[in-house]
């Protein structure tokens, strides 16, 4: 019995629409990881860009438990002297609500060459409006 590999033309991508609204960041992101992965899919195969594209809204509205959003801090370095930033995550939720769950997921993505491919199908809105809505189907 032959393994089946997928091939890249038996991809069909979907689009999915997640509602941030009184969801837990973590928990939030890894549900979408695994969609833009495409782990959700029988013929998944890691070494292969399956996944699906993912539209989130009210991101502004995502949440964390206990004290983490008084004591989560975002931290970067540019590399130059002084170069270093920290937000904390209150700031970044208020001023940009989609940074917060985009690094969310990258790091919940696995980093390898397909991770900026799989961010790019990851579209993260503020509120309720969206360009995509012909993107999904209206089911009755």
């Amino acid at each position: 019995m032959k393994t089946y590999q997928p091939k890249g033309k038996d991809v069909k991508r979907n689009w999915h629409l997640v509602d941030a609204q009184n969801q837990i960041l973590g928990r939030l992101s890894t549900q979408i990881a695994r969609l833009l992965m495409g782990k959700h899919k029988p013929k998944y195969s890691d070494h292969m860009d399956m996944g699906d594209y993912v539209v989130i809204v009210n991101a502004k509205e995502v949440g964390l438990t206990g004290n983490k959003s008084g004591q989560k801090v975002y931290r970067r370095h540019s590399g130059y002297p002084g170069g270093f930033k920290e937000v904390s995550f209150e700031k970044m939720i208020k001023e940009q609500p989609e940074k917060v769950i985009q690094h969310a997921v990258s790091g919940m993505l696995p980093d390898n060459r397909l991770k900026s491919k799989r961010m790019v199908r990851l579209k993260v809105f503020a509120d309720l409006n969206h360009p995509y809505k012909d993107k999904f189907k209206v089911r009755e």
